[in-house]
């Protein structure tokens, strides 16, 4: 019987219904701190200063979303495509952005202590004055990334080492 309801759906995946009550509490609240909200559909729904903290919005398109000043931290957004997202002071704290697509995003001031951006695609980023201690940038292509004021400190770079030369 457990196996009947696992393979229908009912035990230890998320259902459809929870995710879309998760978007209608963010959409009425611009708040859903620790929802699950993987792989929902985000369009039209407003996210400058929202409170995802420790949310699962892992493979969720946010291509060319305002996420400035949103409190994301802890968040996981594995795989999630950031493309030309505004993430201009967003709060990224630990956040898990390995895999994401992260191509021309604004991450300028962005708070993105320990965070891991492990294979991001940081293509045409814009990563000035943001904070980047103890964060892992292993497996990243920094080439065009602008990281003028960038503050590194225990940072793992994408080439192995530390660099601490924001400590």
């Amino acid at each position: 019987l457990i196996i009947f309801f696992l393979s229908l759906g009912f035990i230890g995946n998320t259902t459809a219904g929870e995710v879309d009550d998760n978007i209608m509490k963010l959409k009425a609240s611009r708040s859903c701190e620790g929802c699950n909200l993987q792989e929902a559909n985000l369009s039209g729904v407003e996210l400058f200063r929202a409170r995802l903290s420790g949310a699962n919005l892992s493979g969720v398109e946010l291509y060319d979303k305002k996420l400035s000043l949103a409190d994301l931290s802890g968040a996981n957004l594995t795989g999630a495509d950031l493309t030309r997202a505004n993430l201009y002071h967003a709060d990224l704290r630990g956040a898990n952005l390995s895999e994401a697509y992260l191509e021309y995003a604004n991450l300028e001031y962005a708070n993105l202590v320990g965070a891991n951006l492990s294979g991001a695609d940081l293509y045409s980023a814009e990563l000035s004055g943001a904070d980047l201690s103890e964060a892992d940038l292993s497996g990243v292509d920094l080439d065009g990334v602008g990281l003028t004021g960038t503050i590194f400190c225990e940072t793992a770079m994408p080439d192995g080492t530390k660099n601490n030369s924001g400590c």
